[in-house]
């Protein structure tokens, strides 16, 4: 690949933009690889890279030559996440509709951007206040569990899609009209192999068509795959694998078995404060401000700026109670304001707005006052013209408030040091642990900021993967074993914003359509993979800048707690098996409900089972007017024990004479323990 969405910027760079692509391009192909060279974005990609798609959708992508293949380089399943924002959510039906689409309309190679979710560890987030889990709401989560339906889902679409293969290779699609918003490209090549999609582009009403002397059911935006130009194969908004609870079973802190004084009970703390200001020696001084990633060069998150300012005894303030008023204006991420060595307040700009003014009263002292401002970074500016000139950091400091007015200390000599003590000795791994004199308690302070802890732990029982729960602390950075699990900053999103609590899959999507956690912290457990313990003498080492309560961490294992499937019997049910051995698929007429448990787990016990006219969703089911009375029982029967099971809606299972004239389905709950 050269360049990756530079288009979206190029214009801003004039002409030089323009040759600066030219040259990556001709670059690249010199190079002489044999195998094709893409630019993402890219509105001028010179013969013969080939240009490419990023986006929620791509069917209405053309590249710039016919003779260049259709391709979807970056499909995005989902959103990021922000310390301080809401958590996107992007529904399987609409990823399944633009997959679909975009084979439909003559795709020949998709890629999801994010298939796995990821994690930022240590400060490698992509951008300003991304938060350390880079989860993505993808198919298989940040943990490594499959994200059900949508994984599912999506593997029930691929299976289709491939099962068109040979029409989509050999032939090129004939468009039908079947509606306003509704059409039909098939693909047939001379032998007679067909493939078509039928899609439905209304996103608020479901449609009948006619395609090839047959009657087809869409429900709005949806995409129907008929593998033999027939029988559907899949419908993109019918979901019928499992949905998957996830729950985070907290356990405490467990103090490793090879401590020395074993007679202790629970666990032992190692506690480190720092100095609120320069440490050691200034890095420099200077009069004015500097900017804080030019100073750091992203070494680390933290820049301290420090000033002294004398107060006269004759100010009012220091007879009558009243308190001064600190204004800092910053460039941006967050800062903390301390003065005399004590926290007064502190102020964070957000994904959207960076810059952000601090106001806040201050106490100050007649005579010499230590003014030391904090500045830290939540991630780098990833995008954007000329973002390289983005800045940080404390522009503007004044006081309001004193006897002679205004004292604008922009200008002051303010003395810089780099980064954190404990930082700099490294006293979070191996190297550097001993670094400080700690101090050993069993009941560390809490809401102190500028401290560092650190204790000796067990491994979480179990093989499930792990999250480290901060809720209790206030913001900073955390080990284990000297590998650096993250920022860690619950942070809450305010309970203002606009969430929802079902989403409608239906219409475009952005990253806003279908949000969650308003109130709710933006990120509250961190990943912490298995292979980072050891059997005992785990150090788990935390910097809380603000304050919290160390006490109260404790390690989740992440656990699929139930899963569920709700199918109806004219679930579109294609014979895969028969059609990849001779071409000739069919209905089997045999919807089935499929549940599967996590490694290590079985079925033991059945929440929920109805076959009828079930309401509700997983983890909310309840019976219809219509019900089956045996559904539980048979449930149990088939599954019961098992790690997996398979119940199709036959006669043979379920009374099939029910709510005559309606269609019947079936909606299961299982535990898996």
């Amino acid at each position: 690949m050269v360049e990756n969405e530079y288009g979206f910027y190029e214009t801003a760079y004039g002409e030089g933009g323009k040759r600066y692509a030219l040259w990556a391009a001709r670059m690249a192909v010199s190079q002489n690889t044999g195998v094709p060279w893409i630019m993402c974005e890219q509105f001028d990609a010179p013969d013969p890279v080939i240009d490419t798609c990023n986006s929620f959708y791509c069917d209405q992508f053309k590249s710039l030559s016919p003779n260049k293949p259709k391709i979807w380089t970056e499909n995005w399943p989902g959103w990021y996440k922000t310390f301080g924002g809401r958590d996107p959510h992007r529904p399987p039906e609409d990823v399944a509709f633009s997959v679909a689409r975009f084979f439909q309309k003559g795709g020949s190679l998709q890629n999801y951007y994010m298939y796995h979710g990821g994690t930022n560890f240590g400060r490698t987030s992509g951008g300003p206040f991304i938060t350390t889990s880079y989860d993505y709401n993808a198919p298989i989560d940040e943990y490594g569990l499959a994200r059900c339906p949508k994984w599912g889902h999506l593997k029930e679409l691929h299976r289709s899609i491939k099962l068109c293969e040979h029409a989509l290779v050999n032939s090129e699609p004939k468009v039908l009209s079947l509606g306003p918003l509704q059409e039909a490209d098939v693909y047939e090549d001379a032998s007679g192999v067909c493939a078509a999609f039928i899609s439905n582009m209304d996103d608020k009403n479901d449609k009948m068509v006619e395609f090839r002397n047959m009657s087809y059911y869409l429900p709005s935006w949806s995409v129907s795959i008929l593998p033999d130009c027939k029988n559907v194969a899949f419908n993109t908004a019918k979901v019928g694998s499992q949905t998957s609870t996830v729950e985070m079973i907290p356990t405490d802190l467990q103090p490793s078995t090879n401590l020395p004084n074993k007679d202790l009970k629970g666990l032992q703390w190692d506690v480190f404060v720092e100095k609120a200001g320069i440490w050691a020696d200034a890095n420099f001084s200077i009069n004015g401000l500097v900017d804080h990633i030019n100073t750091t060069k992203d070494t680390t998150d933290y820049l301290w700026y420090t000033t002294s300012l004398l107060v006269d005894e004759t100010e009012g303030f220091t007879r009558n109670g009243s308190s001064p008023i600190l204004i800092v204006e910053s460039k941006g991420h967050a800062l903390h304001v301390f003065v005399n060595q004590k926290l007064q307040a502190s102020a964070f700009g957000n994904a959207t707005v960076s810059p952000f003014i601090f106001r806040s009263p201050i106490s100050l002292k007649a005579g010499k006052n230590e003014i030391a401002l904090l500045s830290m970074t939540a991630g780098l500016q990833n995008a954007g013209a000329f973002y390289e000139w983005t800045g940080a950091g404390p522009t503007q400091v004044r006081i309001e408030g004193l006897k002679n007015g205004t004292v604008n200390m922009s200008s002051y000599k303010w003395t810089n040091r780099i980064g954190l003590q404990g930082e700099n000795l490294r006293i979070y791994d191996s190297i550097g642990l001993n670094g400080v004199n700690w101090v050993s308690t069993s009941e560390p302070p809490k809401e102190q900021p500028l401290t560092w802890y650190k204790a000796e732990l067990n491994p979480p029982p179990g093989d499930e993967p792990i999250g480290l729960d901060m809720i209790h602390m206030g913001k900073g950075l955390a080990w284990l074993n000297g590998q650096e699990i993250g920022r860690y900053w619950p942070r809450k999103c305010s309970k203002h914003e606009e969430c929802v609590q079902q989403c409608d899959y239906r219409g475009k999507f952005s990253p806003d359509k279908c949000s969650t956690g308003c109130g709710e912290p933006s990120q509250r457990w961190y990943h912490v993979p298995r292979s980072w313990f050891k059997p005992s003498g785990n150090v788990l080492v935390i910097f809380e800048e603000i304050g919290g309560d160390p006490t109260s961490i404790q390690f989740s294992r992440r656990k699929i707690s139930s899963v569920c499937s709700h199918i109806s019997e004219d679930h579109p049910s294609f014979d895969f098996e028969h059609f990849q051995k001779d071409g000739a698929g069919d209905y089997n007429n045999k919807a089935t409900v499929s549940l599967k448990c996590q490694k290590n787990t079985q079925i033991s016990a059945v929440k929920f089972a109805s076959f009828g006219n079930p309401v509700g969703t997983c983890g909310s089911y309840a019976q219809g007017e219509c019900h089956d009375p045996s559904s539980i029982s048979i449930v149990k029967k088939v599954c019961l024990n098992k790690t997996e099971c398979a119940l199709e809606l036959t006669k043979d299972n379920f009374d099939m004479e029910l709510c005559p004239g309606s269609v019947k389905k079936l909606a299961v709950e299982v535990v898996c323990t």
